[in-house]
């Protein structure tokens, strides 16, 4: 797409990288304010909706906003995007108990699902093909700072101010980010009009929400065979065989198998989708085993975070500059091969580590996930036309969010049943229940994460909950290892191909 006023296209770009900073900032910047956020509203069960309802409503939107900016224009639907973004930010600090948080940010989550692929796509219509590559390091460096800002913050607003106003923080951010995009870009793509995948896209979001509930209330609220989590399976089959159906007959399909059939698209989309679930691991359960293991505050585990999302951004820039020298391939294979050792590592972790040691794994897993935020995006687009582009970025960063989404709900499980066994089996079985203080129920674990409850128990006590907390999170991490590698064997299949000129169509392809 080209900009009839190229004065104004530095401007519209810090819109779009401001829209990105946000949208991917509010996954990491509710993480480590969550230990305050459960001790205040409780819920230690349903907290990982909190994160989940956010990553399933940004996900089922991405590919139908990403279809919609295709069909009639990006900036429409980035300033739509942007409304609900901020509406269901300053509704989120109002929650005044954790079910009402999760649905609070499922709407954040639809206005981020138009954020973060349209700024990606706006980015990579109105940037000559030469600077596309340094300017998506940029774009992947700023998705990786997100979550360098977005654990600080966080942290620092939790810790000195109120956890409300990790949300309220984004009404200003989202006005600037919202005039600049509005007054400054100016769009002279000529649009066709037409007929809207509606069947795709109810299918799409049921299927995806069926299969949420199903994980998360399964051998929790409901047994795993029971009737609800059975039928909840079966809605997901169903609507996703309706959905695949429904995408080979409609002229304009959300998802279009067409891009599938090229080599270079399908191998991104894995890489995307399966670093995206080990990914989130790190993000969510490192500040939990900071705080609830090692005993530091909400600013404790910000910093912890910190190495991480700098090493994320590091990788992200280079790899961004690499794109137009090495195929794409040679970027992600030795990046996912540091994120590998990186996740083998935290599996050593105990409760006696030394934030030190933590510290050297985060940077690793870091370093291994930031090539993956800037090459990734310019490889899915790669040789496709200005019609395709928009669906082609909001399905691999559909598929990240997926694999993100399915990563925390059975992570979550893991790492919960892992520590609930431990809590029954070897401690209210073993008589510790008569040294809890009153009051404190051993089965919710957020008691571990506030300080101040933290002091209430005895130390011999207190040692034993931590060693089971942090032998729950280790194990976690071993089967995190798994999506590392299936992310790793994706990126061998890429191919030699590189960003070069080759790569820009003179037509659309069909």
């Amino acid at each position: 797409m080209k900009q009839s006023h190229k004065n104004s296209l530095p401007i519209v770009i810090a819109g779009l990288l401001l829209g990105i900073l946000m949208a991917s900032m509010d996954n990491t910047i509710v993480a480590t304010a969550m230990g305050n956020i459960v001790g205040e509203l409780g819920g230690m069960d349903k907290f990982v909706w909190v994160t989940s309802a956010y990553m399933v409503a940004e996900m089922a939107g991405m590919p139908i906003f990403g279809k919609l900016s295709d069909m009639y224009g990006r900036k429409k639907f980035f300033i739509f995007g942007m409304i609900v973004f901020m509406l269901g930010s300053a509704l989120c600090g109002t929650a005044t108990s954790i079910t009402e948080l999760a649905i609070y940010r499922a709407i954040q989550g639809i206005g981020g699902g138009a954020l973060v692929p349209i700024a990606f796509t706006i980015m990579f219509d109105a940037v000559p093909l030469e600077k596309r590559g340094s300017l998506g390091g940029l774009f992947g460096a700023v998705f990786g700072l997100s979550s360098i800002f977005g654990p600080l913050l966080g942290a620092y607003i939790t810790d000195h101010i109120a956890w409300e106003w990790i949300f309220y923080i984004n009404l200003p951010l989202g006005i600037i980010a919202f005039i600049m995009v509005l007054l400054f870009y100016k769009e002279s793509h000529e649009h066709s009009k037409q007929r809207i995948d509606w069947m795709g896209a109810f299918t799409l979001v049921g299927a995806v929400v069926c299969l949420m509930f199903a994980l998360e209330l399964g051998g929790k609220q409901f047994a795993w065979d029971s009737s609800v989590i059975i039928s909840l399976f079966a809605g997901f089959m169903l609507l996703l065989v309706a959905f695949l159906l429904t995408e080979r007959k409609v002229a304009e399909p959300i998802i279009s198998y067409a891009l599938f059939k090229k080599r270079l698209y399908t191998t991104s989309v894995l890489c995307a989708f399966f670093s995206g679930a080990a990914f989130i691991v790190a993000s969510v359960y490192i500040p939990i085993f900071i705080q609830g293991v090692l005993g530091g505050s909400a600013t404790n585990s910000g910093m912890v975070l910190l190495p991480m999302m700098v090493g994320s951004v590091v990788t992200a820039t280079l790899g961004g500059f690499l794109m137009n020298k090495i195929p794409y391939r040679n970027v992600m294979v030795p990046t996912l091969i540091i994120f590998a050792i990186g996740t083998a590592l935290v599996v050593t972790l105990t409760a006696d580590s030394s934030r030190f040691i933590v510290t050297i794994f985060m940077i690793l897993i870091g370093l291994g996930i930031g090539g993956s935020f800037s090459v990734l995006g310019n490889a899915a687009i790669h040789g496709l036309s200005y019609r395709q582009r928009g669906t082609a970025s909001s399905t691999l960063n559909f598929f990240r969010s997926l694999g993100m989404t399915i990563g925390i709900t059975t992570f979550g499980l893991i790492q919960s049943h892992m520590f609930t066994n431990k809590m029954t089996n070897q401690l209210l079985g073993g008589g510790g229940s008569d040294q809890l203080p009153k009051g404190i129920d051993l089965k919710d674990p957020h008691a571990l994460l506030s300080p101040a409850t933290r002091a209430l128990f005895p130390s011999d006590l207190l040692s034993r909950i931590s060693d089971m907390l942090s032998s729950s999170i280790v194990y976690t991490f071993a089967w995190a290892i798994v999506p590392v590698l299936l992310a790793l064997l994706a990126s061998l299949f890429m191919g030699r191909t590189k960003l070069d000129a080759s790569a820009e169509p003179n037509e659309y392809v069909q």
